[in-house]
This record gives structure tokens, sequence and C-alpha cells, in this order.
């Protein structure tokens, strides 16, 4: 329980619900998502996990090409079959890795328990969102992978949301 006269060293990590998360994909949509853009989504993502020091990898694919990868020190081949496996579940479902798995964690159960998938080809853990471009749908999808689940989910978020709301609309 929080004590109003003390205060913490760090937020706590509060878990979004499917509805907060549902919120972010309604918000985080793309007029277009061309390879330019790819590159630009990208090196904004390494340009913020160098500031951080974040040991992660990045993905960027649509419709079955990769259009970006970069692994940072720290990151190990272990993230680049982490971002697949993760990627994999945003094609299947057409919302984020961390979205799939709230869900099945709402109803009780666990991804793994519950989709009938084989857990090594699909992970349902925060790191991968979908690119959905308007008036199209899901294209492809953005997934870092290195990060505890949750400051994965949140860093591609935070990355797309000044993507999407300085680079992208600023062209237009």
């Amino acid at each position: 329980m929080h004590h109003p006269k003390i205060t913490p060293k760090s937020a706590p990590e509060i878990t979004p619900s499917p509805a907060e998360l549902e919120a972010q994909e309604r918000r985080l949509v793309f007029r277009r998502f061309t390879h330019t853009d790819a590159w630009a989504l990208g090196t904004l993502l390494v340009e913020l996990a160098r500031e951080r020091q974040a040991p992660v990898a990045i993905d960027i694919h649509r419709a079955g090409q990769q259009l970006f990868h970069a692994a940072l020190p720290g990151s190990t081949p272990d993230n680049d079959a982490w971002i697949a496996r993760k990627r994999r579940v945003v094609e299947r479902y057409g919302a984020s890795s961390y979205l799939v798995g709230a869900r099945f964690r709402a109803r009780g159960t666990t991804f793994e328990e519950s989709s009938r998938l084989d857990p090594g080809a699909y992970a349902a853990h925060g790191g991968s969102f979908p690119i959905n471009v308007e008036n199209t749908g899901v294209i492809g999808a953005v997934t870092v992978s290195g990060l505890p689940q949750l400051q994965d989910h949140r860093f591609v978020v935070e990355a797309l949301e000044h993507f999407l709301h300085g680079t992208e609309q600023a062209r237009d």
C-alpha cells in the first residue's frame, strides 16, 4: 500500500490494462509506412537506446520483409530469437505482443497454456507493436528485445509516439 508521506525512489511499474493497451494501438496509426519511414523510426529507436545504454536489438518488418535491424552492445543472438517470436504474435493477432498476453491474463490463463501455438515460435511478451496504416490495417511490426517485457513495450510505444506526433505528421 502506498503511504502518502513516503516518496518512492522510482515510480512503481503499473501494468497497463487491456483497454489502455488497445487505446495505444488506436492512437498509434500511420498514414503510410515506407522504407524511408522504417529507416527513420529504426534510427530513432537506436538513438534512444544509445542514450539509455539499453542492451537491445531492434527490428522492423513490413509485409514479411525485414526493413531495419540493429543490435546494440549488450544484446545477444537470443534477442533476435525473441524478436521473431514476438513479431509472429503481432502478425497472427494484429495486436501488440504485450496486449495479446494481457488479454490471456485477463481471462485467467496464459498465452502459453491457452493459445495452442508453439511457444518456441510465438511469444506474447512485450516489445512488438503493430505497424497499422490508416485504411489498410496491420502491415508489419516494430520490435525491441533486451529489457524486461513491459519496458520493451513502453520503449517502442515512446518511440512511436515521438515519431508519429513529430517526424511523420510534420512532413505532411
